[in-house]
């Protein structure tokens, strides 16, 4: 876990430098748990990830109204006054979340998450949690 962790810290990093406008990365299970964060306040990374989990599952119901569509969320897009929030996919149970502020170039911020997704989806990924003891 440390390992994934150290891992997950650098690939962040990246994305945020790459696009100066960038205010804050979180990476979130489905469930809406951080897994991990660059930038901002650990608190709002936190309300983030548990609001990212709602809004996932909405975009997901909506896809499925969609003709033609196999039902799930791959990029959710927010403008509102001051900035932009993007929610992707990013593996197995996991999302990739990221608040920009309103200069950024919109297709940028989504080009680049979609490239880290592709490139190292498999560190993004969160398995199921499992209640109870394990046998």
């Amino acid at each position: 876990m440390i390992q994934q962790r150290a891992n997950l810290d650098w690939m962040l990093k990246e994305l945020a430098d790459g696009v100066p406008q960038i205010q804050q990365i979180v990476v979130l299970s489905a469930d809406g748990l951080r897994i991990a964060r660059h930038g901002g306040d650990p608190d709002v990374a936190d309300r983030l990830a548990a609001a990212c989990a709602g809004l996932q599952s909405l975009a997901a119901a909506v896809a499925a109204e969609i003709p033609m569509s196999d039902g799930r969320m791959r990029l959710v897009v927010i403008e509102v006054g001051g900035g932009f929030f993007y929610l992707m996919e990013a593996g197995t149970g996991a999302y990739l979340a990221v608040l920009a502020d309103e200069t950024v170039d919109a297709g940028l911020v989504g080009a680049r998450m979609r490239d880290m997704v592709v490139r190292i989806g498999a560190h993004l990924t969160s398995p199921p949690r499992h209640d109870g003891p394990t046998g």
